[in-house]
């Protein structure tokens, strides 16, 4: 697989004449170290913005930066950019330039890995990544939105590491109440507090040998994060109601559906566990770009129900869905559709009424819901980030997110954005 290589150049601010070129699809912008662009203008975010590189061409992308980034005189929260761009940071302005050069990624030959299953590129690009993670004890973050299979790479370096035969201990930090995350994570004592009537291994002891999965880490509130950080650090925990530090010999694989980096921007995550946990990186694409794996999918998902082919029609209706839920939504409409039957002349419809559960159905209305109204809103304001967050009575940051979530510029259009960069 060939990505295209590219520039990035300070061409005014404090760092002017810094030069640095892409290693692969994604270069990073900001004021802290880890990025490939660090800058030492106080006017730039810890994680202010990055370029990918992806099939339509350069994409930039705000990281909820607190100032915002420019190209030209709009703000965008994400557009694509030509060669010549010049973007403004703070006080900073860097020029791109994507070169006549590819870089080579490798592909897996094979159109699955353990559990995951996927035959697009963007897929098989991982295969080998989640092999080389599997031999490095270093904590991996692993990101990407809700249902694309997260839980199913981390399991897959776990199989691929020394540590297979050892446990690989689940922790679902978005589900942890928070009186009793630090014994779901450490564990406790008898009668350290109100009902610990017995001792309880946390996931971190249970796990010894092997893998603990974070999932959602970004959901861990923050207290308990300075704890995890000592753990990562120290390699020891420390039951509730115990003074005994216990050596605890494990690797840590997390994940999240929200990018940390904003987080971090927004003080909702702590920088220095971000540092810890972020050491390799795996972003796993949604569904809808991986779009050439849906029939692929939902053969097998079919296979799962029943014994016959699924019908033609019906796989031909499933890749023509957008897919919000990915991979999760995916499984469970071909399962409904297995067991109720599906009609050849069903409607072509997005909501997929038939297919869905009361819960899909209803993630789906307030995701089609969230961005007509944030569409609306921009519209009605001119596009104007910060007149349309004070008519919503609303932080600017909280709206550029949002539109950042659905894909919506603040810009009128693409082709402005274009032009002013060329």
């Amino acid at each position: 697989m060939l990505v295209r290589q590219f520039e990035v150049t300070v061409v005014d601010g404090k760092d002017r004449g810094t030069r640095v070129v892409s290693a692969g699809d994604e270069l990073s912008i900001g004021s802290s170290d880890g990025n490939d662009l660090r800058l030492t203008d106080n006017g730039v975010s810890r994680h202010h913005c990055a370029l990918r590189a992806v099939e339509r061409g350069l994409e930039l992308v705000d990281l909820g930066s607190r100032n915002g980034t420019f190209v030209g005189n709009l703000e965008v929260t994400s557009c694509f950019v030509r060669t010549g761009a010049q973007i403004r940071i703070g006080q900073t302005t860097v020029s791109v330039q994507i070169l006549d050069h590819d870089l080579e990624q490798p592909l897996a030959s094979a159109d699955r890995l353990g559990s995951i299953l996927g035959g697009s590129p963007e897929m098989r690009r991982l295969y080998p990544i989640i092999e080389q993670c599997g031999q490095s004890n270093a904590t991996v973050l692993i990101v990407g939105e809700t249902g694309t299979g997260k839980e199913l790479i981390a399991e897959a370096i776990h199989e691929a590491s020394e540590r297979r035969d050892k446990p690989f201990v689940v922790v679902d930090c978005s589900a942890l109440s928070h009186d009793l995350a630090e014994s779901e994570l450490f564990g406790h004592e008898r009668g350290s507090f109100t009902g610990a009537e017995t001792v309880r291994t946390g996931a971190f002891e249970s796990a010894r040998g092997g893998t603990v999965f974070l999932d959602e880490i970004g959901e861990l509130p923050i207290d308990l994060q300075q704890l995890l950080l000592r753990v990562l650090e120290a390699r020891t925990v420390r039951r509730i109601g115990s003074n005994q530090q216990r050596a605890v010999d494990v690797r840590v694989i997390s994940a999240s559906h929200r990018d940390l980096r904003r987080e971090v921007n927004q003080k909702r995550f702590r920088a220095d566990l971000f540092y810890r946990l972020n050491v390799l990186r795996i972003p796993v694409p949604p569904l809808r770009e991986r779009t050439g794996d849906i029939e692929l999918l939902a053969g097998h998902f079919w296979r799962m129900f029943r014994n016959d082919t699924p019908p033609e029609g019906l796989l031909r209706h499933l890749a023509s869905h957008h897919w919000p839920g990915n991979v999760r939504e995916l499984r469970n409409a071909v399962e409904r559709a297995a067991l109720l039957g599906w009609k050849p002349d069903q409607p072509r419809t997005t909501t997929m009424p038939v297919l869905s559960t009361y819960q899909e159905a209803k993630e789906r209305a307030v995701w089609e819901w969230e961005r007509r109204w944030v569409e609306q809103l921009l519209a009605a304001n001119g596009h104007n980030l910060s007149r349309a967050a004070r008519a919503a009575k609303m932080g600017r940051t909280n709206l550029r997110e949002l539109a950042r979530k659905h894909g919506i510029s603040t810009r009128p259009s693409t082709t402005d954005i274009e032009e002013t960069a060329d």
